[in-house]
C-alpha cells in the first residue's frame, strides 16, 4: 500500500461532485415510513407538545395528510390509533369499525400510490395501558396473542398493505401468519417489531398515542437495553415464524443491533427512529444548539449506514423536502 505523499485521501473530498460520486451510503425517499396518529372526530389536528410538527388527526384530516405524503413520493405510512373507548381487553383494537379500520378504508379509497402499514398492539386500546390481557399485574401471553391475531385480520380486512406487530409477545408472528393465511391474506407481509427494547426514548410517543401504562412498565416483554445476543434470538424466532421484514426499535442507540441483524439474516430490515430521538433533535435545534436540518440528515444516514433498508421516522416529510431541495 502506498503511503503519504503518494496516498492523499483528501483527493476524493475536495470537489463536491466527486464526493457525491464516491458516497457509500445513499439515502432516498424510498427508505421512509411516516408514522401517523389517528383519533375520532372531524377536522381535528391536535399538536403533540413533546413532538413539534406531529399531530393527532381525525380521519378526514389524516386523508389530506396522506395525500401530501404521497405527493412527496414517500412510499408508506404506519398508523397508530387512539380509540373513543378503552377497556380491559382492548376490544376497539379488533373491532371492524375501530379507528384504525376506518382510517385504513378511508386512505385506501382516497389516496393512490401509498402503502398503509398498521401497528398491531393493544396498549393504545386497553384501559390499563399495557400491551395485553392482564391477570393481576401479569400480562397473559397466549390470551394476548389470540387477540393480536384478531386485530391483524381486522386490519387486513380493512385494506392494510402490511401488518406490523409491536407487542413483543412470544409466538405472535406465527399466530398472525396462520390467521391471515386462513382468511386468505397470504400476500400480506408481516413487518415484525422483532427487537424492541424497553427504552426511555418512547416518552413522547406515549403522549401522542395516549398509551402510558397505568402502573409498572413493559420490561417483562420488551427487551433489556443491554442485550444484543438476545436480539439475534428474537429476530431469528420471528423469521422462523414467518416474518417478512424485521425491525429494530429504537434506532439511534441501537445501530450495532441493526448492523448485526442485517449482517446475520439479510432479511429486509426496518429501524424505528423513535419519538424521543426526534424530540431531542427538534428541541436542540429550536434552542439553536445544533443545525437541525444537518443533524436530521446525519441521524438518518447513520441508520441507513448501519444496515436499515427502511426507516420509520417522524422526519420523513422534512427529510423528503430536504432531498428534493438538495438534489435538483
Amino acid at each position: 500500500m502506498a503511503n503519504y505523499p503518494l496516498k492523499r485521501l483528501r483527493r476524493l473530498r475536495y470537489n463536491p461532485l466527486v464526493r457525491d460520486m464516491v458516497r457509500e451510503t445513499i439515502l432516498t425517499k424510498d427508505d421512509f415510513i411516516y408514522p401517523l396518529f389517528v383519533v375520532p372526530g372531524e377536522k381535528i389536528k391536535n399538536p403533540v407538545k413533546s413532538m413539534p410538527g406531529v399531530f393527532q388527526m381525525s380521519i378526514d384530516t389524516l386523508v389530506e395528510e396522506c395525500k401530501d405524503v404521497a405527493s412527496l413520493r414517500i412510499p408508506a405510512v404506519i398508523l397508530f390509533g387512539i380509540p373513543d373507548h378503552k377497556d380491559e381487553v382492548g376490544s376497539e383494537a379488533y373491532s371492524p369499525n375501530g379507528i384504525i379500520q376506518q382510517a385504513v378504508r378511508a386512505i385506501k379509497a382516497n389516496v393512490k400510490n401509498l402503502l398503509v402499514i398498521t401497528d398491531v398492539c393493544l396498549c393504545e386500546y386497553t384501559s390499563h395501558g399495557h400491551c395485553g390481557v392482564l391477570q393481576g399485574e401479569d400480562i397473559l401471553n397466549d390470551e394476548t396473542v389470540s387477540l393480536l391475531a384478531k386485530e391483524a385480520v381486522s386490519h387486513a380486512e380493512a385494506g392494510a398493505d402490511i401488518i406490523a406487530p409491536s407487542d413483543m409477545m412470544d409466538g405472535r408472528i406465527i399466530a398472525i401468519r396462520k390467521a391471515l393465511d386462513y382468511k386468505g391474506y397470504t400476500k400480506i407481509p408481516i413487518m415484525s417489531y422483532a427487537a424492541k427494547y424497553a427504552s426511555g426514548f418512547y416518552g413522547p410517543f406515549r403522549d401522542a398515542a395516549e398509551s402510558t401504562p397505568a402502573f409498572g412498565d413493559r420490561r417483562s416483554h420488551q427487551m433489556d437495553i443491554a442485550n444484543t445476543n438476545e436480539a439475534m434470538r428474537e429476530v431469528e424466532s420471528d423469521i422462523e415464524e414467518g416474518a417478512d421484514i424485521v425491525m429494530v426499535k429504537p434506532a439511534g442507540a441501537y445501530l450495532d443491533v441493526i448492523y448485526r441483524v442485517k449482517e446475520k439474516f439479510g432479511l429486509p430490515t426496518a429501524a424505528y427512529q423513535v419519538s424521543g430521538e426526534f424530540a431531542m433533535i427538534k428541541a436542540a435545534a429550536q434552542n439553536g444548539w445544533i443545525d437541525g436540518e444537518r443533524v436530521m440528515m446525519e441521524s438518518l444516514v447513520a441508520i441507513k449506514r448501519a444496515g436499515a433498508d427502511m426507516i420509520l421516522t417522524y422526519f420523513a416529510k422534512d427529510a423528503a423536502k430536504y432531498l428534493d431541495k438538495t438534489r435538483k
